[in-house]
């Protein structure tokens, strides 16, 4: 049997302002992605920078890989 449990997951923010995905960038990756974005831009909350991630990916035909984490930080950038 897996060990590891499935939890479900949608393509929103959630309550707590993690982007729930999927299509996401791993954890790791998109809480440093986040950092960045909220050093860059602390005028924005949380939850509008990572609907700005969410923006980019939907302007990606839907997903973020492929595209390196400095192009995912412009582009988002550029949305807020």
């Amino acid at each position: 049997k897996n060990s590891l449990q499935k939890t479900s997951t949608c393509s929103s923010v959630n309550s707590c302002g993690i982007f729930d995905s999927p299509y996401a960038l791993n954890l790791s990756s998109f809480t440093k992605l986040i950092k960045r974005l909220q050093e860059r831009h602390p005028e924005f909350s949380r939850r509008e920078i990572a609907e700005a991630v969410q923006e980019v990916r939907k302007n990606n035909n839907g997903v973020l890989s492929g595209l390196a984490i400095s192009s995912i930080e412009e582009k988002a950038s550029a949305i807020l």
